[in-house]
């Protein structure tokens, strides 16, 4: 097993709805706890009291009150969940951060300069692990668990919802986020896990290398 680092690790997994976040978050979550390391699991919108009022307005609230309302939901996030985590060592993963944070308003005709400019001074995760699949398998995947928001009923936007993904995910390297792109069509659970688990590990080993 290995030694806890004295450093923790933020890892952010995003991508468009359906595309496989949450299961991604659960099995690294178990393999990097395997490995001997303290792993928090999280999610946006958090389940803190500004997460829990986002969530129950997302499919009433305008794009712009959203994009405030998630805006200010990461900030609490970190401060009170993240940070403090982050602090003592742990690896910290959350399934949705920033990057959603660029996209889904957009879906509402939110200004994609105006979100930028919301999440400037968040925190980038050291990691970004942004997943994408082609169109019908997401789809599928969507029809086949049933959607959970408004956002996930406009089938016709999954595209835009994908681009808008891509860009955000290259903004984001900008801001100096580590991106890996993972393409989960043709990839078992496991495979995914196991390719995203190695990235990990890369970046605990540069760490490592580092502290040396």
């Amino acid at each position: 097993m290995s030694e806890q680092s004295s450093t923790g690790v933020f890892v952010a997994v995003d991508g468009p709805s359906g595309v496989g976040k949450s299961t991604l978050t659960r099995a690294l979550t178990i393999r990097l706890a395997d490995d001997g390391h303290t792993v928090h699991r999280t999610a946006e919108p958090s389940d803190g009291p500004i997460g829990s009022l986002a969530r129950t307005l997302t499919n009433t609230a305008d794009g712009l009150t959203l994009a405030c309302l998630y805006t200010a939901d990461r900030h609490h996030h970190l401060a009170h969940e993240i940070e403090p985590r982050l602090a003592t060592g742990t690896i910290v993963i959350t399934d949705r951060y920033i990057a959603s944070g660029l996209v889904m308003q957009r879906l509402d005709h939110v200004d994609p300069d105006y979100l930028r400019a919301l999440n400037e001074p968040v925190r980038v995760p050291d990691l970004l692990l942004a997943l994408t699949a082609d169109e019908d398998v997401i789809r599928r995947r969507l029809t086949r668990r049933g959607t959970h928001n408004r956002y996930q009923d406009q089938r016709a936007s999954s595209q835009s919802e994908a681009a808008y993904h891509r860009e955000a995910a290259q903004h984001l390297g900008g801001r100096g986020a580590l991106v890996h792109t993972i393409n989960t069509t043709n990839l078992t659970t496991d495979a995914v896990a196991a390719l995203a688990h190695r990235y990990v590990r890369d970046v605990l080993g540069a760490l490592g290398d580092t502290a040396a």
